[in-house]
């Protein structure tokens, strides 16, 4: 049989298949792949009246802009300190819970425990900062408890020392039980019988843990490691921009906030495009070293 006739064949018994792909596809084509024509933007003196095909050429006149601005240094190191420490701390905690909850023998109080810590995942940003602004607020609660200490409130919203640590402190609070989902279904994939054979030869808890728990996780940890890294260069936006003000400006400002005012607030079009793909650049190259650096270390890797 033809080649072509065959192909025809197979399309026709899948038909249903590549209708059910088609909708994800124009998705992907509509909100994916057709904007990234906006990339031209940063290597043009872009005008609105012009359009995307028609504004004089610019070449790297942007990106060599972004590179001598004063503020440059500022955001990207604002930006890779709070990523840093998001790494730090954010990144290991949800690890360190589900290991924690996998121990615990009661069913019932482990899915009361899991219910609690996945509800801050479902508040809007808008509300978590409500929250820290009204908890710690010179009359709100953390203030009153210190008043009770014998110590002096603070504003601790307007002071720079505080930014990161309220930041990567609710990102903990709002995403712990949530980002534990993941290592919490990788630890079911488990075989029981390796921790029972382990109790017969007389291991501990930090025996199992070290020797079967770890290792048999380590896979869907690199991964999520590497997602993260991927992220270095990104922060929750929306959080920063409802968190930060003039006083925090030296410690909160970061790529994002900096792309939002000279794109949107100044209209700098190109400038703001240039700054994306300078961020996505930075961003596609720590995934594919982070990614080469595990695959030699464990074997494990994310492509």
């Amino acid at each position: 049989m033809f080649p072509a006739v065959e192909i025809r064949k197979k399309i026709r018994k899948s038909m249903s298949l590549y209708l059910i792909f088609l909708l994800p596809f124009i998705y992907f084509l509509i909100f994916h792949y057709a904007p990234m024509v906006g990339n031209l933007m940063a290597f043009e003196d872009y005008s609105i009246v012009k359009g995307f095909f028609h504004s004089p050429w610019a070449g790297t006149k942007y990106f060599r802009q972004f590179l001598t601005d004063p503020y440059f240094w500022s955001v990207v190191r604002n930006t890779l300190l709070i990523n840093l420490y998001s790494l730090i701390f954010n990144f290991p905690s949800s690890l360190i819970f589900a290991l924690l909850l996998n121990e615990l023998s009661q069913k019932y109080f482990k899915r009361v425990v899991q219910s609690i810590t996945y509800i801050p995942h479902f508040l809007s940003t808008v509300v978590v900062v409500g929250m820290l602004v009204n908890f710690l607020s010179i009359d709100g609660l953390f203030n009153e408890v210190i008043k009770i200490l014998g110590g002096e409130p603070k504003t601790f919203m307007s002071m720079p020392q505080w930014f990161r640590t309220l930041f990567v402190g609710s990102e903990i609070w709002q995403n712990l039980g949530w980002n534990a989902i993941i290592y919490l279904a990788a630890l079911t994939a488990i075989d029981p019988q390796l921790y029972e054979a382990a109790t017969v030869d007389g291991a501990n808890r930090w025996h199992k843990l070290r020797h079967i728990t770890l290792p048999g996780i380590s896979t869907v940890v690199t991964i999520m490691l590497l997602l993260t890294l991927g992220k270095m260069l990104s922060v929750g936006f929306e959080k920063v921009l409802l968190m930060y003000s003039g006083p925090t400006y030296e410690t909160a400002d970061v790529i994002q906030t900096f792309v939002y005012r000279r794109g949107l607030i100044d209209s700098d079009f190109s400038f703001a495009s240039a700054v994306g793909i300078f961020q996505s650049v930075i961003s596609f190259i720590l995934v594919i070293s982070a990614n080469e650096i595990a695959k030699r270390i464990n074997g494990s890797r994310l492509f």
